[in-house]
């Protein structure tokens, strides 16, 4: 099974290509290039496998949380692709894949989603599933919902930018945060490969975005 993943829901343009459990990834900083950057690294890393867009089962992509626009081309770029090709499609929450990156049982795992609030999910790890303790949701860092139980590991650019009000939050049972942690392909494209498995692949046509915020950005009058 060959499954392509690909995620710009950050600053960072990842993609992962998995190939019957062995996994090859590209990554740069694109701060605000990911779609001129996207197919044409994607083009590089089916060249060198010596693959096509026709001999893939599958792709999966960054659903979100994250960037705006970054959400929008991935979710594009998947629906076109998967049109074009006749293959199926999985959305990948940004916040589990960042769990899947940590090794820990227990993850927090938040996203600096600025105007001082984050986007943020609790899970733990059941097999090799997360089961999700608090699902996907927006919200100020000192408002985060409590967990229970000891050895919660936080990651992410929430962690970065709202350490102190996080680790009041979750004082006595959070133990170690891992810095500079993003979503990537790679994590992506291992979650991905379950679901295909087990047939959980969709249409293109529901490669769609995980909005949690209507509103981008403050008008002058409320800042």
């Amino acid at each position: 099974m060959n499954i392509i993943a690909f995620d710009t829901s950050t600053e960072y343009c990842s993609l992962a290509l998995w190939q019957n459990g062995t996994v090859s990834e590209r990554e740069v900083l694109a701060v605000q290039q990911h779609s001129e950057l996207l197919l044409p690294m994607l083009a590089a890393l089916l060249n060198e496998h010596d693959l096509t867009l026709k001999q893939l089962d599958g792709i999966a992509y960054g659903a979100g949380p994250g960037s705006f626009t970054g959400l929008r081309i991935a979710c594009g770029v998947a629906q076109g692709l998967a049109f074009a090709h006749d293959l199926p499609v999985v959305g990948i929450i940004t916040l589990e894949a960042m769990a899947q990156q940590v090794n820990a049982e227990r993850v927090l795992a938040a996203l600096d989603a600025r105007m001082g609030e984050i986007y943020f999910a609790a899970y733990e790890k059941s097999g090799a599933d997360w089961l999700p303790v608090h699902v996907p949701l927006l919200c100020r860092p000192e408002a985060a919902p409590a967990v229970t139980g000891q050895s919660w590991v936080g990651c992410g650019s929430g962690f970065d930018g709202h350490a102190d009000a996080l680790k009041n939050v979750y004082a006595g049972r959070l133990q170690q945060i891992i810095p500079d942690c993003h979503p990537r392909a790679r994590e992506m494209a291992q979650l991905a490969a379950a679901r295909f498995i087990n047939g959980e692949g969709s249409a293109p046509e529901n490669a769609i975005p995980v909005y949690l915020r209507n509103k981008v950005a403050l008008k002058e009058s409320e800042r």
